[in-house]
Parts: C-alpha cells; sequence; structure tokens
C-alpha cells in the first residue's frame, strides 16, 4: 500500500512516523541477515579455539604449577627452619607481582604478533635472527621439560595417595604420555574438550580447600604426613637474601606456561587475538589467586614438608580432612598435573611450524594433518619427552633443576623486544612495562641458573647453543639447497632433450610388463637390464630369462649385466656411468618396477632389492630414479 502524499502544512501524525520506522529497521536486518549469509566461513573454525577451550587447551601447565610451585618455595626455606617458612608468603608475593608484570606483556605481544611465536617472533622482528633463534631454542627446552615434569608430578601426586603404586610411577608416567598424545593427535580442540572437565575440576577443588582452609584456625587432619620424616632444618634465627633469592627462583616455576598463550594465538577463533588476550587475563587472575591462597594457608597451618608426601595434600588434609574430599583433591591434582603436559602439545607444534617456515627446523614440520593437527611436530615432543622420563626414572626432582631456565630466557627476550616495539612508535607507557618485566624476568633467570646450576641446570646451558648450532645447520643446509635449485630466480625454459630409460629386471611378470611400458611412454629409447652373477645358479636363470624375453620379443632390447661379486646396486650404477659417458646430453632414467603388497605387514616378505638399487644410483650417478609401485 503506498503511502498519502505528504503536505507540509499538515502535522506529522506519531503512528506514521513509527510505521516509516519500523519499515527501515526490518529492511535493515533484512539487509544484515543477507550480508551475514553472504560472508565466507572459516572451514578450519570448529578446530580452531574458543577463550574457554584456550584456557583449558594452553594454560593446563600454568594452572598445575600451584601444585609444585609453593612445594618448591617451601622446600627451600625448610633449611632456615621454622623461622625461614614465615617468608613463605611474601616470597609468594613477590612471584605473583612478577605474574602480573608477565600477563601485562604478553597481552601486547599478542596483540603485536597475532601470527604467535611469543618471544621467537617478537626476538625476529626487533632483536635479530641470533637472538630470536636463542629465543626459540629456550622455548623448545621449556616445552620438552615440561612435559617431562607435567607427567611425573601428576604421578607423584597419585602415589603420594596410594603409596603401593610408587614403584611402578615410571611405566604409569610412559602410559600417561602415551594418552596425551593420543588425544591430541586428534586436534587441540578435541584435546581441549576432553581436558575442560579435568580443569574445571581442579580449579574448583583448589579454590574451594582455599576458602575452606581459611576458615579453619588449625589443621583437620595430618593423617597424611603421619610417620612420614621431616625435611625441617635445625631452627635458624636469620633468612638470608641468597636463601630468599633461591626460595624465589625455585618458586618461579609456579610461572612456566604463562607464555604458551601468545604463542599459540592462531589456534584461536577469530578474532584470534581478542580471545587469546582473554584467555591470557583469565590464566593470570586464577594462577595469581591459587598461588596466594595456598601460601596463606602454609602460614596459617605452620605446615611443615615431609618426604614422601606433597605440600598439596598436605593442605588438603588439613583444610577438608583425610577423607573423600581429600581423595578427590589428589586426584585431581595428579589429573592434571599429568594432562598440564598437553601445554606443551599445543604450543611447541606452533613454534616448530615458524622455525621450519623461516628453514631452521626440516620443512615437515610445517605440515598440518587434518583437523589442522601438526602431527610430526606432536610425535617429536612424544618421543623426546619419553625419552627424557626414561631417563629421569619418572623422578619429578630429577627434572625440576632444569626446569624454568629456559622459559625465563624467553621470557626476557620478549620484554626486551615489546620495549622496541614501542619505542618506535613511542608509545612510552607500553615500553615502560616491558622494560621493567626485561629486568624482572633477566635477573630471575640469572638467579635461576646461578641457584640451580649444580644442581643440574649446566645441562640447559649446554643444551642451549647446541639447539641454536643445530638450526644453524639446518638453515645454512636449505640455502645451500636453494642455492643449487635456484630458488627466488627466473629458471631457463624447458627443452626437450633425449631420453633414454633404464629398466632393471629379474623376471617376466606383470610388474615387468608394467614397468616397460611406462618406460616406452616416457623415454624415446628403452632398455631393460638384468645382474648375472658368477654362480651357475644365476647363469642358468639368467639364460631361462633371456630365452623367454627373446620369446616373449616386447621390443625392448634385454641387456645382460655380469658381475662377480654378490651385488646388485655396483653393477647397474656402472652400465648408468657408461650411458652417461657415451651419450652427452642424454637424460638418463631409471626405472625400478616394485609390487607393493594391499596389506603393510605383508611388505615385510618383499627381497627390498628395488631399494638397494635406488639407494646405490642415488648416491653414485645423476640418473634420475623412478620407483613404479604396483599395487597388488
Amino acid at each position: 500500500m503506498s503511502a498519502p502524499p505528504a503536505d507540509p502544512g499538515a502535522p506529522v501524525h506519531e503512528k506514521h512516523v513509527q510505521h516509516d520506522l519500523n519499515d527501515q529497521n526490518d529492511q535493515h536486518q533484512r539487509h544484515e541477515q543477507h550480508g551475514r549469509r553472504q560472508q565466507p566461513t572459516d572451514p578450519t573454525a570448529p578446530h580452531k579455539l574458543t577463550t574457554l577451550t584456550g584456557l583449558a587447551a594452553l594454560s593446563l601447565d600454568a594452572m598445575a604449577s600451584v601444585a609444585y610451585g609453593p612445594e618448591a618455595i617451601v622446600l627451600v626455606l625448610a633449611a632456615a627452619g621454622a623461622h625461614g617458612l614465615g617468608f613463605t608468603l611474601p616470597v609468594t608475593l613477590a612471584i605473583a607481582a612478577l605474574l602480573a608484570v608477565l600477563v601485562a606483556s604478553y597481552r601486547q605481544v599478542i596483540a603485536a604478533f597475532p601470527d604467535g611465536g611469543g618471544s621467537y617472533a617478537v626476538a625476529k622482528a626487533h632483536l635479530g635472527r641470533r637472538t630470536s633463534l636463542v629465543a626459540a631454542a629456550s622455548l623448545v627446552l621449556d616445552y620438552v621439560l615440561n612435559v617431562a615434569v607435567a607427567v611425573t608430578a601428576g604421578v607423584a601426586a597419585l602415589t603420594s595417595a596410594f603409596p603401593a603404586l610408587y614403584d611402578d610411577r615410571l611405566v604409569i608416567c610412559l602410559g600417561v604420555l602415551v594418552l596425551v598424545t593420543a588425544v591430541n593427535l586428534r586436534g587441540v580442540v578435541d584435546s581441549a574438550r576432553v581436558f575442560l572437565l579435568p580443569t574445571a575440576v581442579f580449579v574448583g577443588s583448589v579454590l574451594a580447600l582455599i576458602a575452606v582452609g581459611l576458615f579453619r584456625d588449625a589443621p583437620v587432619s595430618t593423617a597424611a604426613s603421619a610417620g612420614h620424616a621431616s625435611a625441617l632444618a635445625d631452627d635458624a634465627t636469620t633468612v638470608g637474601a641468597l636463601l630468599l633469592l633461591k626460595a624465589f627462583a625455585s618458586g618461579c616455576s609456579a610461572l612456566t606456561g604463562v607464555e604458551a598463550i601468545a604463542n599459540a594465538v592462531p589456534s584461536f577463533r577469530a578474532p584470534a587475538a581478542r580471545r587469546a588476550q582473554r584467555a591470557e587475563v583469565a590464566l593470570g587472575a586464577l594462577l595469581g589467586v591459587m598461588l596466594i591462597g595456598l601460601s596463606v594457608l602454609i602460614s596459617r597451618f605452620g605446615l611443615q614438608p615431609v618426604e614422601g608426601v606433597t605440600v598439596l595434600a598436605q593442605l588438603a588434609d588439613a583444610s577438608v580432612g583425610h577423607n573423600w574430599a581429600f581423595y578427590l583433591v589428589q586426584f585431581a591434582t595428579m589429573l592434571l598435573l599429568a594432562l598440564s603436559a598437553n601445554t606443551s602439545f599445543g604450543g611447541l607444534p606452533v613454534l616448530l611450524k615458524l622455525l621450519a617456515r623461516d628453514n631452521y627446523l626440516p620443512h615437515v614440520f610445517g605440515l598440518k594433518a587434518d583437523r589442522q593437527v601438526h602431527r610430526h611436530g606432536v610425535l617429536a615432543l612424544a618421543a623426546v619427552s619419553a625419552a627424557l622420563l626414561v631417563f629421569s626414572g619418572g623422578d619429578t626432582n630429577t627434572l625440576v633443576p632444569l626446569f624454568a631456565i629456559g622459559v625465563f630466557v624467553g621470557f626476557t627476550l620478549a620484554q626486551l623486544g615489546m620495549v622496541l616495539h614501542w619505542r618506535a612508535t613511542r608509545q612510552w607507557a607500553q615500553a615502560l612495562l616491558n622494560g621493567a618485566g626485561a629486568v624482572l624476568t633477566g635477573v630471575s633467570a640469572v638467579v635461576v641458573t646461578a641457584t640451580k646450576f649444580h644442581d643440574g641446570a649446566w645441562l640447559v646451558v649446554v643444551a642451549l647453543p647446541l639447539l641454536v648450532a643445530g638450526f644453524e645447520a639446518v638453515h645454512r643446509a636449505y640455502a645451500r639447497i636453494g642455492e643449487r635449485l635456484e630458488v627466488g630466480r627466473v629458471p631457463e625454459p624447458p627443452h626437450r632433450d633425449r631420453s633414454l630409460v633404464v629398466v632393471p629386471v629379474s623376471s617376466l611378470t606383470r610388474v615387468t610388463s608394467e614397468a616397460l611400458t611406462a618406460a616406452v611412454s616416457l623415454g624415446d629409447e628403452v632398455r631393460a637390464v638384468t645382474v648375472c652373477h658368477a654362480d651357475p645358479e644365476d647363469r642358468e636363470r639368467t639364460e631361462a630369462l633371456e630365452r623367454d624375453w627373446a620369446l616373449w620379443d616386447p621390443g625392448v632390447p634385454l641387456v645382460r649385466l655380469t658381475s662377480e661379486r654378490r651385488t646388485l646396486g655396483r653393477p647397474v650404477v656402472a652400465y648408468v656411468r657408461e650411458l652417461a659417458e657415451a651419450r652427452p646430453g642424454t637424460r638418463i632414467t631409471v626405472l625400478i618396477p616394485e609390487a607393493e603388497p594391499a596389506r603393510v605387514w605383508q611388505r615385510v616378505l618383499q627381497n627390498q632389492r628395488g631399494a638397494v638399487v635406488a639407494h646405490a644410483l642415488r648416491r653414485d650417478t645423476d640418473a634420475a630414479i623412478c620407483r613404479l609401485r604396483l599395487r597388488i
């Protein structure tokens, strides 16, 4: 229905105005819905993380560190007796302050480098290539050690509740590692969904433990620590600065994993940077509350460390009693500690992809399987972590001294790079924040290394330059390959050369027929060759083949290659070399026919002659090698 003609002198009726506005709103909504239908959807979105699933997938390491971070502080301060334990809360507050600086810094890293990579990306952009490799090496070491420490710490929590399992801890560790690896091979989103419930149970149980403990004047139960030898030294009247620094350095292991979200920003759904920043802030808030709350309870209950029982187990016993709630906390702790290795499985493959893209690692690490999984990175991490578990015997104390050094090197380099990033844009407030963070994390890195050097940290100091040297070696190899392949240059136009195809055969089969068919389709000239050894049985076989070949008459000559030794590759190599010298300018291709059984296990039944010939030709000739596999 058309609107009545407008009368300039007539009053405007309110219902007409409202009617027009409703029409405009309806049209606007239809346009918006049409626009939403027309917008292209991201096919990889179902395999990427939301803020919540990102928190579950990439922050388990940091959140689970509350199980061993406060304990590391207490064990160091116990050297000064009960007086030393009184400094647990001040040391924890210093660590919480450093945590706040790191969270604020990594929010800025996420915004400035949304393609991920964390300290490696920052150092590469602002501190130079060599420094970026140091950052990458430190992150690689941290991620690998995190898996081993997380799994062993989780199993330690289990054996604290069930001491009978202590002798089987290595087998349990390897079983947990296999489980985490299998889940991650299905994709980062599937792993996040699997680990979301254990994360919620752990965080909820720790927060409940803290809340209940704050209303206790004394421990409800000490059954968990009963009968265990105390690790507390004779009482002391003073606590030196060196001891406090050592306690701070040990407690800083609770900060590992803070960088994981910044390293894996591309794993988030769009807007990826905003979701990653939210996850980073949520991680910092939860971790800070849990660390400070547990330290307050340690001081309130006057807790003393004992051998064979974790500090968190004692706190659960003191707060909620030795009942089902105690075992729930222990089970949740064990589960989350073991699964906190998932942080490495979410972050390291992305870092390896970036290193492979920059030619510092084999390009296979840059490949993605279904569900956006960097499968080779996941499997490599699992293999190295399994070796570390076997080396340590599943003992957490063997691995902890190696832990946290690499991550603090990465922290420091990321902060320094961000100072230069903000200075270039004259954003001095952000530069000041990152500068303060660089000083704090740099001092922490030095303190951690110095205090743990004789406990095994020297291995990390040695491993860092070795890893950097390995990156450099791979990069030089790719540079040489690129130079030979003339990568980045315009190649010469293709031209036709005369081609000669050599086909090694040993009998007349369908495989031989298929190989000759392919060869005459590829080359201007084809020659079949067979190797004849000196023993009578082999000569008879060769003569029978030559008679059958003449009767078959495929139109391709059969050349006998005589060899006094029982070798297969050398005669073919010598013949190909003779052809190359006699026919310069001719393209020589060796087409090796092979039967490929349909079942994998049946391949062990083959004689592997094709692989032997291909290896010899690849090593000693310039001929093109084509292995023709016929599926049977």
